[in-house]
């Protein structure tokens, strides 16, 4: 069976990318293991997209990293609504809006909000890791509790900031997987968070994990934005991410002011 199994040239180049390239070829079709593993990782997505979010796990490790942490839930009661009705995941339900507002926030610099989002995996893996890289960054910053929001979109982030008095908030939310990638966090940033706010007034960070956007990067490239949002007073298609210019230069550089407009949102 071997002799039929026709190698592809470029297989050296399979060390460079995660990309299913130089996969061979049996006759004209795929050999039998590239098959079965697009097939594993084909499944692997869609266990992303509807594995529930453990809370209680992510609750205990916030504790044990010394944050205060919270409960949210969307107005989607389950997966499939969520799926199906994206604008439910863009607002909190009216118990979990009730119990924020109860909270006594005082006005704070910067709320964190873990959001399931479409990969609960990335949520739960890594999320506490970023807020480790991050968080010491941010000495003179008053940083509010972090809130764990299950059955999230990205918009969730505004109203939860709003009621939490917050100057910033930074949702961390899973995003739509991959076939090499189930479990990639999105960082979306806005100012002055309230229901309402489009996309144009927020910044991304996108494919956050140890395999593409490591959480020493990732961490700079917020901390840089939060810094800069918050003197100018602005985030969105007027805040430049010139963050690698800024470390590649060692020096504090003034952000430019863009037209350029940031990936969408879930």
């Amino acid at each position: 069976m071997s002799d039929f199994l026709e190698k592809n040239p470029w297989n050296a180049l399979r060390q460079f990318t995660n990309a299913r390239i130089a996969l061979g070829r049996a006759g004209s079709s795929l050999p039998t293991a590239p098959l079965l593993a697009f097939n594993l990782s084909h499944a692997q997505a869609r266990d992303a997209v509807h594995h529930p979010l453990d809370t209680g796990a992510l609750h205990q490790q916030l504790r044990e990293q010394g944050f205060t942490s919270l409960d949210a839930h969307s107005a989607a009661p389950d997966r499939e609504h969520y799926l199906r009705r994206p604008d439910l995941g863009r607002r909190l339900s009216e118990e979990s809006r009730a119990e924020l507002v109860q909270v006594a926030a005082e006005p704070s610099d910067v709320v964190f909000v873990i959001g399931d989002g479409l990969s609960a995996f990335a949520a739960s893996k890594q999320s506490i890791p970023l807020l480790q890289a991050v968080c010491p960054q941010l000495k003179d910053w008053k940083i509010g509790p972090v809130v764990v929001a299950r059955q999230a979109r990205v918009a969730l982030g505004d109203e939860i900031g709003e009621l939490l008095n917050a100057k910033l908030v930074v949702m961390l939310i899973g995003e739509r997987p991959g076939l090499s990638s189930p479990d990639s966090l999105g960082i979306y940033l806005t100012y002055a968070p309230k229901v309402g706010c489009s996309d144009a007034q927020r910044n991304c960070i996108s494919n956050v994990r140890p395999e593409g956007l490591d959480y020493p990067l990732a961490a700079h490239k917020l901390h840089y934005l939060l810094t800069n949002g918050r003197r100018l007073g602005l985030t969105g298609v007027g805040l430049k991410d010139d963050s690698d210019a800024q470390q590649l230069a060692g020096t504090s550089t003034a952000p430019a002011v863009s037209d350029d407009s940031n990936p969408g949102a879930a």
